[in-house]
């Protein structure tokens, strides 16, 4: 894979994928961390849905921790949600085939937490032969250090660690587009 191919994100080879941000294992996160990964995973959801990139939702154990955050799911309502109970959402089949099915190849990962859910689903879809971004500014784990760790690992294992700002205007390519002058607002 070229350098090109592996670190720059393409609207026609990408899917974003929000693990677990569910009401109730919000309620166990900082505050102000929290909001960050809400701000930014909403811009990273708007920005899905202004260049046509699919949205995949997963949610752990939704008996025990809630639904997705009403705040992000209303931003991707038709969006797939997939319930799970094995840490990993590549543990979920219907998951597994809507990637594959997709024929998209770059996968934009957000959520929490960063150290369980996130780190094995990464894992796995790296050794699926996906090419992963990780957005290292719209991921949480109740510990800064677990958090720190995981990222740490992804990368090690192939991951590419990005942010949402770098995630939005690669996608975008260009400057003077309707879309750049609507996403680039969202932030500034």
């Amino acid at each position: 894979m070229s350098v090109k191919n592996k670190f720059m994100l393409e609207p026609a080879k990408a899917v974003l994928v929000v693990i677990d941000v569910q009401e109730k294992l919000c309620a166990a996160m900082d505050a102000n961390v929290l909001a960050q990964l809400t701000k930014n995973a909403g811009i990273l959801l708007e920005s899905a849905k202004e260049l046509a990139i699919p949205v995949v939702f997963t949610e752990q154990y939704v008996k025990g921790l809630g639904p997705t955050l009403a705040e992000l799911k209303e931003r991707a309502p038709t969006a797939p949600c997939h319930e799970k109970l094995t840490f990993s959402c590549c543990g979920n089949e219907a998951f597994v085939k809507q990637l594959k099915d997709s024929g998209r190849t770059q996968v934009i990962v957000t959520g929490m937490e960063t150290h369980v859910c996130v780190l094995q689903t990464v894992i796995d879809l790296l050794d699926a032969g996906f090419n992963v971004h990780v957005v290292k500014d719209a991921m949480m784990s109740r510990s800064g250090d677990n958090r720190q760790t995981a990222l740490e690992a992804m990368v090690l294992a192939g991951a590419v660690p990005t942010s949402t700002e770098a995630v939005v205007f690669q996608l975008l390519k260009i400057a003077g587009t309707e879309s750049f002058k609507k996403l680039s607002k969202l932030v500034k």
